[in-house]
């Protein structure tokens, strides 16, 4: 756990390994990193859903989801999309450099209050990190829930995080996978062609004993909602996340605050239950 004495004193870490999962000027880079001190492990404890500040020393830092599960030991993954200083500073890093990491942060997802039910999740774009560990972490509980099923879509297929891991999905019959892309411009697409929400409403999951978890743009998420509660989900059985607008990351700056609520310390996760009334949530 983070130094409660001083919660600014980030932790340094070594990264062992990165890779792109999208292409472009808004390129997605996982970095797979371990901590300097192998000590820190001795304390670090997270669970999915959690964050971290995550920065390059003499640049500055940002708030990122962990997405990895805390199923998958001794590393932390972050994913992270190039788009502003901080992120790109980043993105230049490669295996051998060093980051700073300070967390975790946050709330996370009540995986315990869910055991014994169906687990939907539906992600857009960047979104999936978020779920990724929520995925994983039942993946390896799997005696815990019932059915697991997996809906993620993007702007074209070019756009889809963690391609390898879907894949495998696809292939099993433990989980089921469905796929989107809002553009095809690929002859071999074999999936839906629409967006997020459409292909919630062909799957329709049953909201008996399930429950939903939803992550991407504030937009996907505000249809996506909707959908939910046309199916007779209710809101209690809706989650996301709210990531943006964090900056302190411990509750002090406000710049993070969504009606009541300090995205950093009463979230990131939130039921549609805490959220329904605060319209500017999906602003």
């Amino acid at each position: 756990m983070m130094d409660d004495s001083n919660p600014y004193l980030p932790y340094i870490a070594k990264i062992e390994e990165t890779w792109y999962e999208t292409p472009g000027d808004r390129c997605i880079k996982t970095f797979k990193v371990n901590f300097a001190d192998e000590k820190v492990w001795e304390t670090w404890s997270h669970k999915p859903g959690q964050c971290a500040m995550v920065g390059r020393l003499g640049v500055g830092e940002s708030m990122f989801c962990i997405s990895s599960s805390p199923t998958e030991k001794d590393y932390l993954r972050f994913s992270i999309m190039k788009m502003g200083k901080v992120t790109n500073a980043l993105h230049e890093l490669e295996a051998g450099d060093y980051i700073t990491v300070r967390g975790p942060l946050g709330n996370w997802f009540p995986l315990e209050e869910w055991e014994g039910k169906n687990i939907v999740t539906i992600g857009g774009g960047i979104g999936q990190a978020p779920l990724r560990p929520v995925i994983n972490y039942i993946r390896a509980n799997k005696e815990k829930y019932r059915n697991l099923t997996v809906l993620y879509g993007a702007r074209t297929r070019d756009d889809l995080c963690f391609q390898p891991e879907l894949q495998c999905f696809l292939e099993e019959e433990e989980t089921t996978c469905r796929l989107s892309v809002d553009v095809c411009e690929d002859k071999d697409w074999e999936h839906f062609v629409g967006f997020v929400p459409d292909l919630l409403m062909e799957v329709s999951p049953s909201p008996e004993n399930t429950i939903a978890v939803t992550c991407g743009p504030p937009i996907m998420i505000k249809f996506v909602i909707q959908n939910l509660e046309k199916l007779g989900f209710k809101p209690d059985q809706i989650y996301t996340t709210l990531e943006n607008r964090m900056k302190c990351g411990i509750g002090k700056c406000g710049r993070c605050n969504v009606g009541h609520l300090y995205v950093c310390k009463d979230g990131p996760v939130f039921s549609y239950e805490t959220l329904k009334d605060i319209p500017e949530a999906f602003a």
